[in-house]
């Protein structure tokens, strides 16, 4: 009989998903109005894989998009925190924006599954208020990440970076992650299957 792991592997992505963002116009994050703090220069960022759950027959997980400033030390903080199936066609937004220079609303639709759940959620006026609809304006050298908010007026949460460098480096992160996060799925479905038989 085969020795079978009966945990997950750990998956370290804040140290693999880190982008400096140093060289590369000023970013900052906590722009909206109803923001819990002042704005802070965002001199890095990073993914991070927050919880993996597996209920009613069905693995998820849990990611963050976190910033580091040299205003918190470099401690890392979650601006979003979105599940498995947000970061690709998130990438896709983000990159069709900075490229056409056209304002990109992305639509977060409920998934169709027995239970409402929260896909995406901002951290940047509370402790994780749902979002419905995400907006990505592009600039001359940033790219505004905002929202929709009270009487549809629309609020900046952060900003990224609109260059050339920025977006390879954002795309071969997000596509790495992407990767770690379905492994880690696949992963907890075959342990919950062993541990069903």
């Amino acid at each position: 009989m085969n020795d079978t792991p009966n945990a997950l592997v750990d998956r370290n992505l804040e140290s693999t998903t880190l982008i400096s963002l140093r060289r590369e116009a000023a970013c900052f994050a906590y722009l909206c109005s109803q923001a819990v703090a002042a704005p802070i220069a965002i001199d890095s960022i990073n993914l991070d894989l927050a919880s993996v759950d597996y209920y009613g027959g069905r693995a998820s997980l849990w990611a963050t998009l976190e910033i580091r400033s040299d205003t918190t030390a470099d401690e890392a903080t979650a601006v979003i925190g979105f599940d498995e199936s947000f970061l690709r066609p998130f990438t896709r937004a983000l990159i069709e924006a900075a490229s056409t220079r056209a304002p990109y609303r992305m639509l977060i639709r409920p998934l169709g599954d027995e239970r409402p759940r929260y896909r995406v959620v901002e951290y940047v006026t509370g402790p994780g208020a749902a979002l419905t609809e995400l907006l990505i304006t592009p600039q001359d050298h940033v790219l505004l990440i905002g929202m929709a908010g009270d009487d549809d007026v629309e609020e900046t949460l952060f900003q990224l970076p609109r260059s050339d460098a920025f977006l390879r480096a954002f795309a071969r992160m997000t596509h790495q992650a992407d990767q770690v996060l379905r492994q880690t799925i696949a992963e907890t479905e075959r342990l919950a299957r062993i541990r069903a038989a």
